[in-house]
């Protein structure tokens, strides 16, 4: 079974968005293109849904350099040039794999433009995934909102906020306001505790501080990873949960940006919420064991998602 550029009948017409940062990841051995929303992008086309990452490049050599890596890589892009350097995040791997983030401020991400041609895409987008991080600056924080207020409505479009809380770069406002426009909130349980401090909730139990967020919200699907011991996924009266493979890991960056597109293109292919589960903690365990954000995921990942 190959399904290499197969479409499967299960999946909805309309486009796919990664909606945010794009950057260089500055690591140890050199420099990685990055970025949560164009990881995602990256492997929802894998799942050959047609993804578009959405963000702002300089105009600069490493901006030229970056749209050269997209298309390499055949990755759609609505990415915008703007007066302002290209977005680099210096990364440091601990003893475990684990990366730790310093994020250059003022750069071009963090003014992304509202086009005219970014409104047309949101007008054909089933699923956009964004987070906290471009919401940092006025300009991208607005782009971000309109996008999804122009997103159309019905119970199969997706609007999944990645909380992806970095160091002081987040308000109790931006996280509110995302939560009230999201249905699927993915977090992990660092930034759960956070939140749950954030908003005041009477409790530190996971699955209660889950359930409290999903009513408050409103929120449909809740994701909550756990790293190396495991992850959730709750809903209003239910909840999975299944614990991490244990892997040789390389490193783990992108891992979670592979977890919420295994996960979302299983969801939009009709695949059941503990189907869907299965397939996005069998594919991030796999990226661990990989060397960077974006390696080719094996045909039967790919198979499992779309039904083939």
């Amino acid at each position: 079974m190959n399904p290499e550029n197969e479409i499967s009948e299960k999946q909805p017409a309309g486009k796919v968005v990664g909606l945010g940062e794009l950057l260089w990841d500055m690591l140890p051995d050199g420099k990685k293109f990055g970025g949560a929303p164009a990881n995602f992008a990256f492997h929802m086309s894998q799942f050959r849904f047609d993804s578009v990452v959405v963000s702002a490049v300089g105009n600069d050599a490493l901006g030229k350099e970056i749209i050269g890596v997209l298309d390499d890589k055949k990755l759609n892009r609505l990415v915008s040039t703007v007066d302002f350097p290209t977005g680099l995040v210096e990364v440091e791997l601990d003893s475990k794999g684990i990366p730790n983030y310093e994020i250059k401020t003022e750069v071009a991400w963090d003014n992304i433009p509202l086009t005219p041609e970014l409104c047309q895409l949101a007008s054909e987008t089933v699923a956009v995934c964004f987070g906290s991080l471009a919401q940092r600056s006025r300009t991208s924080r607005e782009t971000i909102n309109s996008f999804l207020d122009l997103m159309p409505s019905g119970e199969n479009i997706r609007k999944i906020f990645d909380i992806n809380l970095r160091q002081n770069f987040y308000t109790k406002e931006i996280i509110e306001d995302s939560m009230r426009r999201c249905n699927i909130l993915k977090i992990n349980d660092e930034e759960l505790v956070t939140v749950g401090q954030i908003f005041d909730l009477p409790t530190t139990d996971v699955a209660e501080t889950a359930e409290l967020l999903l009513a408050r919200f409103g929120l449909e699907i809740l994701i909550l990873t756990c790293g190396a011991t495991g992850s959730y996924v709750f809903t209003p009266g239910n909840s999975s949960y299944i614990e991490t493979p244990k892997v040789k890991v390389a490193d783990t960056v992108g891992a979670g940006d592979s977890f919420t597109a295994s996960f979302v293109a299983a969801l939009l292919c009709g695949n059941s919420i503990r189907d869907a589960h299965r397939l996005a903690v069998d594919v991030s365990a796999y990226v661990c064991t990989c060397d960077g954000a974006t390696p080719k995921l094996p045909d039967r990942f790919i198979a499992r998602a779309i039904g083939r």
